[in-house]
């Protein structure tokens, strides 16, 4: 299966950016419980322009991730795996039942209580982490098989960035909600008359955005709404959103994504912290990861090609598809926002972080554990790849 040149350098980048995040976590956590752990955390709630430095990355900076991955969408969709029905079907299917049924076990722990809001957590799939774990099996991974992780951690994003804007949406603000849609619908119209120049539309974008920051949808949605009016053109090197896209690549893996996985990672970890994870709300996070991704995404993808909705692909076999699952459990960047969301009780936010850390830590463990035993180790022989 031939890969495109983008989708490589996406691939690339996600993977190393993977690798990135695994560091800043750690050292986030160090110095959080360390002697400068009250500068370290006091920094980043230090107020800038007013609001705390962590808040401005969310709901700033993670807008911008938020552009990469609408633009990824519409690529595949248009000219990736996506845009084939029977290929785009195993991953939309897959990542369906990787949402359903961790949400689902959450509720079944957590209706009712204070916590229920929370079932969004468990649904997200980190696509940096993911990939960068996936990398390190080296040449042994089948293309198909970085396709269909990708297109689950990509389909999973676009349903979080759903949930957020549905189930996480208190007080609307709708005058300034119609100015940020009606400067999208402005942008439109740049694309349907094929202004192909980036500068109105980055313009545009971060007007939408002040609008949207103060209308009560969370901000970040206008990330994706961005993409969608970026002109895609034939997809080609000099189009507008592959520029774009190629742009901002490098940046989000290793600027963005560190610098929220290290301000949102914080976390200081008291004597009692193993009470936590005993909560409904930890257990829910931790099983939904855990259990509800592998087990959604094979069972969905399995009673999906069963009714020939779907086809599984030739080098793959199904116990690919449950290590991929148990990849997808690592929830990491999207889960710790979905629970930013969600909560403003501090204890809960960190004892969900800390479940969202073992939960995603064990998936990722189990996964590259899984498929490296599993996969069949690809050797070059000349010019040639044998299995063995």
């Amino acid at each position: 299966m031939k890969l495109t040149k983008l989708y490589k350098e996406f691939f690339e980048s996600e993977k190393a950016g993977g690798l990135i995040l695994v560091f800043v976590t750690a050292l986030s956590l160090v110095l959080a419980n360390s002697a400068w752990q009250t500068n370290y955390i006091n920094f980043w709630h230090f107020n800038l322009g007013g609001h705390s430095i962590v808040h401005w990355i969310n709901d700033g900076l993670m807008t911008i991730f938020f552009l990469l991955i609408g633009l990824e969408l519409e690529r595949e969709i248009y000219k990736g795996e996506l845009s084939d029905i029977k290929n785009a079907s195993l991953p939309i299917v897959g990542a369906l039942g990787g949402m359903l049924i961790p949400a689902g076990i959450f509720l079944v722990l957590n209706f009712g209580t204070a916590t229920q809001a929370g079932a969004g957590i468990p649904m997200a799939t980190d696509i940096a982490f993911a990939i960068g774990i996936l990398s390190l099996l080296g040449n042994r991974v089948p293309a198909s098989l970085k396709i269909f992780l990708l297109a689950v951690a990509i389909v999973d994003d676009l349903g979080a960035i759903l949930i957020i804007a549905i189930f996480y949406t208190t007080t609307i603000v709708f005058t300034n909600l119609f100015i940020a849609l009606g400067i999208w619908g402005l942008l439109i119209i740049l694309n349907r008359l094929k202004v192909y120049n980036l500068i109105p539309y980055l313009i545009g974008g971060i007007v939408m955005w002040y609008f949207m920051l103060h209308s009560g949808v969370h901000a970040t949605i206008t990330g994706v709404l961005l993409a969608l009016a970026v002109p895609f053109g034939n997809g080609g090197e000099k189009s507008p959103s592959y520029i774009l896209q190629h742009l901002l690549h490098k940046p989000v893996a290793f600027l963005i994504l560190p610098l929220f996985a290290i301000a949102n990672t914080c976390i200081s970890i008291g004597d009692s912290w193993q009470s936590g994870l005993g909560q409904v709300n930890s257990l829910g996070i931790i099983a939904g990861l855990l259990i509800g991704k592998p087990l959604g995404i094979f069972l969905f993808s399995f009673i999906g090609v069963s009714f020939g909705i779907c086809a599984l692909p030739s080098d793959l076999k199904w116990k690919n598809i449950i290590g991929a699952g148990f990849l997808a459990g690592i929830g990491f960047t999207m889960s710790i926002f979905i629970t930013l969301l969600a909560f403003d009780d501090t204890e809960i936010v960190n004892n969900s972080k800390i479940a969202i850390l073992i939960a995603s830590f064990i998936a990722g463990t189990i996964g590259f554990i899984f498929l490296k035993l599993t996969l069949k180790t690809q050797v070059k022989k000349g010019r040639q790849l044998v299995t063995t």
